[in-house]
């Protein structure tokens, strides 16, 4: 349950983006998106990985 504790003159809007802020951040979307369709642990495997490598690839080249 998310919970916004909404101040005495703030706005609608403000409460509704800090909500919308704190629903994407709980990853619920992104979990069921991808339940959708059952992808095998190889293939989750091999995109955690490139992933990684990639990562790496940024942060060396901040070194530089």
């Amino acid at each position: 349950m998310i919970y916004i504790n909404v101040k005495e003159n703030e706005s609608l809007d403000k409460a509704l983006k800090k909500f919308k802020k704190k629903f994407e951040k709980t990853g619920v979307v992104k979990e069921l998106r991808s339940r959708q369709a059952f992808t095998k642990k190889c293939i989750v495997k091999r995109h955690q990985i490139i992933r990684a490598a990639y990562k790496q690839q940024l942060q060396q080249a901040a070194e530089l």
